[in-house]
Formats: C-alpha cells, structure tokens, sequence
C-alpha cells in the first residue's frame, strides 16, 4: 500500500512536467487578483464616516451584531461612492496641480510644477504599464535646452469638443492644444504701458486660471493678475473677444486687484448661464455670461478676507448655488438668487497660500461636493450644510491639490502634492477608465517599458541612451535632473551647433581649454597671431614715411601731382561749420 502512494505521487510530478494539450495555448489571467492587488487597503480607524446613524448608537448594549453592522456600513459607502480601489500614476517630478479627462473618458491630462503636461490613455495603458505617452512643455517655443519653462495651472478640456485642451501657464498667453499636445492657438499678448486694459488685446501679465464656456465651443474665459476677465474665440486669436475689468474697492489698490479663480456654467433644465469669478481681494462677482459685462449682476465684496487667494469656485448643475474655498480657511456656500449672506459656512485648513491651484468641485449630479486637505484626505461634503459625508486618506502626509469626479467614468482623480496621481475606482460601479485598465492581462517586462532607457524620436537623442563601455556613471538620479540636463544635445546638430540660426555657437568646453596654450607655439604655427597685442594706428604710421618718400600706387604722378595747399586760420576765427545766412523778407 505503501509502495503505490509513493508511487502514485512521483506520477503527479511527473505530469506536471509535461504538457496537458498540443498545439497554441492561451494564457489566461485572474483579473479577480488584479482588481485586489488594487483595493485600498485602509485601517478602519483612518476612514472617518458622517451622517449615518447606525442602531449600536441608540442602543449601546447591543453589542451582538456591531460587527455585522461596521462591515454592513462599508460595503454601503464603497456602493455609494467608487473609493473601494484605486490605480496609481508617476509620471510626474513635481506637485500635481491640475487634471483633466476629455468627455468620453479615454483620455487623462496632468499638468504639474515641473512645467510639463503628461498625456495618458487608458486604452493603451495595461497594469505593468503605467505611464503618459507622451510629455509636453507648453511654453517651450522652440527646441532649445535654454528655453525658459513656466509652471502649469490650469488644463481643461473643451466639453463640446474633446480635441481642445485650454492650458493656463503662468504666461500671460493661454494656449489651446490638441489632444495629442500640438499646439492650435496661442492667443496675443497685451501691451504693458498701456494703463486701460479695455484697449489692450491681450493679458498683459501672468494668467491664473481660465474655463470653457459651457455652450459654445468657440469660446473660454481666462483671468489674470491684471484684473481683467478675458473671453476668446478660439478662431480669432489676435485679440480677445470681451474684456471684463474688475475695479477693487479695497483700500491701497488703486482699483486693481488679482483674478485668483473663475467658473462658467449653465443651468442644465435651461436658463442664463453665470460667470462668477473671485479675486484676492475677498471679493466674490458675478455676470450674466451673455453680457453686458460693463456692470456685474451682484458683487460681494467682503466674500473672503482680504490678501487671501481663493482657489476654489464651482457651479452647480442647476446654477442656483455656488461654492468657494477660500485661503481663510473657510469653504462658503452661496445662493445665486440672493448673492448676499452666504447660506453655510464650514472651516476647512487651506493649502491655497502653497498650492494656489487648490480647487473643489461637485459631483457629476451635483449630491455631493469633493475637495482635498493639507493632510492628504479625500473629503466628500454634502453640497446642503457642507458637512462631510466621507473623509478618506489618499496621500497620508502629502497636501492634496486638485480633485476631479468624472461623470461617464464614475471616478475620483486626485492630484497630489508628492507627485502622484490617483484614480479612485470600483470595478462594478465604475466604467473603463482605471476599470478597464486593470481588467488586461499584464504586458511583458521588455527593455522598452523602462523609460530611463528608450529614446523619445520626436523630442531627439538622449544622452543618458547612449551607452558607453568602461564609462562613468554620471547622472544616475535622472528623476530628479531637469529637463535641460537630461536632454543636453537637443536642439543641436551632430557637430554640436544649435539649429537655430540666430543662436551663436557656444564652443563645447574641454580640458585643454582651460589653460592656456605656449605662446611660442602659437606665434610660430598661427599666422598674423602677433596683430592681437599690436596697436593698429601705429602699426599703419611706421609706414607713413615710407610711402611719402617712394608711393607704390601714386608713383606715377609724383612730379606733376600739385601741392596740396590748406587754408589758414586766425586765432579770432571759430572752426566750426559756416552757418547759413537767413534770408531777410
């Protein structure tokens, strides 16, 4: 009996070792594991949870089923909200302070304080494979590792046409990319010395933010640190289409003031859209989008406290209420049929004094509202009494700066100030997006996946690309290099001058041009060298009696040339030129 078990077991390691089936097999994937290698695993205490009133609170002795009740609870809140999982994104060096994803949800735009905007698609994306496909600067204008970089505020796609990014740089032009990051439009720019900015066509200092207008595709709104609201059409770009100027009333301004934020929305059961836009000033204004915008509708003056930059306004979908988080700690709710008194008041730590980009937004129904903290959390408040539903850790430690709740995807995106981007998830609640992303089978490790050792065509070689045998390691944190050192030969031909002609050619500097050569050598080898130390007036007279005496051009005529005679002066005449006699009448 013995014998056949032993016997039996060396059989089943035998076949293990030989195939089940002939022929091409198909390698199939648990994406249940994939989907739990995702979920975010929380401690119970660090999920904080509002507005529920469980029976265990009415009835403390009953302590039979708290435990059925807590997991009861969860499995509640991850149905409500698609928090349950989530897909990380690196592609950044710096802080996240702004995203965005086109209407559809196939595609997600970050811009960052590294002064570039990453593109991601998910449908290109596997979970091995996590990173954007392509890097813009939307400053840089031309391919020179001198060109100077601005940080990104704001990038928005067009809701009406998804081929549209509006992208805010700390510039005083905004741009219009393509959703593949060429660039369409670049609006003008205003002149400085003029003091009315209604004569100016452009924004004649650094924009803050700017919003598409939310029923004609054509038009967007920028605002700037010159007190003025800008509408453009986006096929006219040399000079904006309305200038909104705002007059501060504070004390000291001088009626100028900064734009630090701006909404634009229209009411989805029909009816005038609004153009609210806050200023660091404390004051909140709105207009009627239509116009005329030579008078706003209402203007609370006194909206935030003064020298406090609000970073955060948003429009319900109704248009009848209007939030904004302001840089005095304070998150106000407004009703836009009495722009007055504001209707809730909660305090909320800002980051807006760090991370002016700090926003807060509604949900795709507007049921909730969703902003980010100082210390990482997810906050959902309800939009009534702006009390928190749900309060969840997303980057312990790490301000969160931008959030976004798309509608089609179901999904929360959160940009951090770590670098880091986050996709909130719930595989059945969710759709594509992060979901669909984790539901493919993983791609297989290659040399090309790691990033640091591919080559970008379009944007030219790398220097880190090129491997050199027996050389020295030198720049290995390349994460943390700019993009001028990374790319050190871009924008140069292969001899090392720049293709830009108007760029002087700056010599590569090597060893040997740090000392100075023998100047033997140099004055032996290197024709007419000596001329640099020589004075070229008395280099020339040495000759001059040479060529008096025996001329080599005038040689023929040096007995019949006549003698140069020179008029005299008196001392009592001026030299100067004659002066002309005026013609009497």
């Amino acid at each position: 009996m013995t014998d056949e078990v032993i016997t039996t077991q060396e059989d089943e390691a035998l076949k293990q070792c030989f195939p089940t089936r002939f022929g091409k097999q198909t390698k199939e994937v648990d994406f249940t594991k994939q989907f739990e290698r995702s979920r975010r695993h929380i401690e119970p205490g660090l999920v904080q949870k509002f507005g529920k009133k469980t029976e265990n609170d009415e009835n403390p002795d009953d302590s039979n089923d708290s435990n059925d009740d807590a997991d009861d609870d969860e499995d509640e809140d991850e149905d409500e909200f698609p928090i349950s999982h989530e897909l990380l994104l690196k592609t950044h060096e710096r802080a996240v302070t702004t995203l965005t994803v086109d209407p559809s949800g196939s595609r997600l735009v970050t811009g960052s304080a590294d002064c570039t905007l990453k593109f991601h698609d998910f449908a290109s994306m596997t979970p091995t494979t996590l990173r954007a496909f392509k890097s813009v600067d939307p400053t840089a204008t031309k391919v020179s590792a001198n060109s100077e970089t601005h940080p990104v505020h704001h990038a928005e796609f067009n809701p009406l046409s998804p081929s549209q990014v509006l992208v805010i740089s700390a510039t005083p032009q905004a741009r219009v990319l393509s959703r593949d990051g060429e660039v369409v439009t670049e609006f003008v720019k205003g002149d400085m010395y003029l003091r009315d900015m209604h004569n100016t066509k452009g924004h004649v200092s650094e924009i803050t933010t700017g919003t598409w207008h939310p029923t004609n595709r054509n038009l967007c709104v920028t605002a700037g640190t010159d007190s003025t609201l800008r509408i453009w059409d986006t096929s006219f770009q040399r000079t904006q289409k309305e200038v909104i100027v705002h007059k501060s009333r504070a004390a000291g301004s001088a009626g100028r003031t900064r734009i630090t934020a701006v909404a634009w929305a229209s009411p989805v059961q029909g009816g005038s859209s609004l153009l609210v836009a806050a200023a660091l000033d404390g004051s909140l204004v709105m207009w009627g989008a239509d116009g005329p915008y030579s008078r706003p509708m209402a203007e609370i003056r006194d909206a935030h406290k003064k020298d406090t930059w609000t970073g955060g306004l948003t429009i319900s979908a109704d248009g009848r209420t209007v939030v904004s988080r302001g840089g005095d700690d304070l998150i106000k709710l407004w009703d836009t049929r009495k722009f007055k008194q504001p209707i809730s008041v909660v305090e909320h730590p800002s980051t807006s004094d760090q991370y002016p980009n700090t926003n807060i937004r509604f949900s795709p129904d507007s049921s909730f509202l969703i902003t980010g903290s100082a210390t990482g959390h997810l906050h959902i408040l309800n939009p009534a009494t702006l009390k928190p539903e749900l309060v969840t850790p997303v980057t312990p430690g790490s301000p969160l700066i931008t959030v976004l709740w798309h509608e089609k995807l179901n999904q929360i995106m959160t940009g951090s100030a770590n670098a880091e981007t986050h996709v909130l998830y719930h595989p059945t609640m969710s759709n594509r997006g992060a979901a669909m992303v984790m539901s493919k089978a993983p791609k297989r490790r290659h040399i090309d996946d790691d990033p640091t050792l591919t080559t970008d065509l379009s944007q030219g070689l790398s220097g880190e690309s090129v491997i050199t045998p027996n050389g020295l390691l030198t720049n290995t944190n390349q994460a943390s290099a700019s993009y001028a050192s990374r790319h050190p030969t871009l924008g140069m031909t292969a001899s090392g001058r720049s293709r830009d002609p108007r760029r002087p050619h700056i010599p590569m500097t090597t060893p040997f041009a740090k000392s100075q050569p023998d100047e033997m050598h140099i004055r032996n080898n290197i024709p007419l060298s000596s001329m640099r130390d020589e004075d070229p007036r008395e280099a020339l007279l040495k000759y001059a009696e040479k060529a008096e005496k025996d001329p080599m051009f005038t040689n023929a005529w040096k007995h019949t040339q006549p003698k140069t005679i020179y008029a005299e002066l008196s001392d009592d005449e001026e030299e100067g030129p004659s002066k002309k006699k005026v013609k009497r009448p």
